[in-house]
């Protein structure tokens, strides 16, 4: 594996700014780090592409990181993962962290055996989701809940719009209905509308984000690989769509205005 100096950046990737949630936490977790956030809006959304576009654009995307100096890199896509991880990781010259539904904690905290998976249609049709489910959640009823619309909804249209709370009233309703005490946010953007999803819900239902997991994760590996430290907790982002829309997008969501820079993989 290439040496990395400390003060490299590490690399957060998702397809749209739902990542968002992963890289509060990784900076709440890491604020000695530096991270450059690169969100792919131009093949926006993931989850209606092909598994074979996914693992493509995911290497050319890690490469072209590598590139850029990145001393590790965060999926920070659930749909990514799922379908290309295992290429992104064979493929890659640095440490990833891939995250994914956190099936394995949720089985583990249901009292009743009737869990709730929100996804996109892509993760939970994956082999990986499956195998997820086969190995750590055998013994429970799985409710795998597609949320067609949802990621695009709430970049586009805000986690407060009218949207929202029509996709929320289709696709939470079955879970409750079916008695799941723990639901998973198994999208990033999802988290953005978890008060929304908790309201439709019987109340004690747990709701469960990775993000928090993912920095304990990150943080593993980059102790292992000698990489932490070095940096000044600085941010920079980057879009393959047009930065204006991502903009407003990000003062929207995360609360900041930051300057957004048009970067496509593979044009350096």
């Amino acid at each position: 594996m290439d040496y990395f100096p400390l003060n490299h950046p590490i690399a957060v990737f998702d397809s749209g700014l739902g990542g968002l949630t992963v890289l509060r936490a990784l900076r709440e977790r890491l604020p000695q780090e530096d991270f450059f956030y690169f969100a792919d809006t131009r093949h926006l959304p993931y989850g209606d592409r092909p598994e074979a576009f996914l693992r493509q654009r995911g290497v050319a995307i890690a490469e072209a990181l590598h590139r850029r100096g990145a001393k590790a890199m965060v999926i920070a896509c659930n749909t990514a993962t799922a379908a290309a991880a295992e290429a992104i990781r064979a493929a890659a010259a640095l440490p990833v962290v891939a995250l994914e539904p956190g099936v394995k904690p949720a089985a583990a905290l249901s009292q009743r055996g009737v869990i709730g998976v929100l996804a996109t249609t892509r993760t939970l049709h994956s082999e990986r989701f499956q195998r997820l489910v086969a190995n750590h959640a055998h013994h429970v009823q799985v409710l795998a809940q597609a949320c067609p619309g949802l990621a695009d909804a709430i970049e586009n249209d805000g986690p407060d719009s009218p949207q929202i709370e029509a996709l929320l009233d289709r696709f939470v309703a079955p879970l409750a209905q079916a008695g799941a005490d723990v639901v998973v946010l198994g999208c990033t953007h999802y988290p953005w509308v978890a008060d929304g999803i908790a309201r439709r819900m019987p109340a004690g239902t747990v709701l469960l984000d990775t993000g928090e997991a993912v920095a304990r994760q990150l943080e593993r590996v980059l102790l292992a690989g000698h990489l932490q430290g070095g940096g000044a907790g600085r941010l920079a982002m980057a879009t393959s769509g047009a930065p204006a829309p991502v903009i407003a997008t990000v003062d929207r969501l995360f609360g900041q205005k930051i300057k957004i820079e048009h970067w496509e993989p593979g044009s350096d």
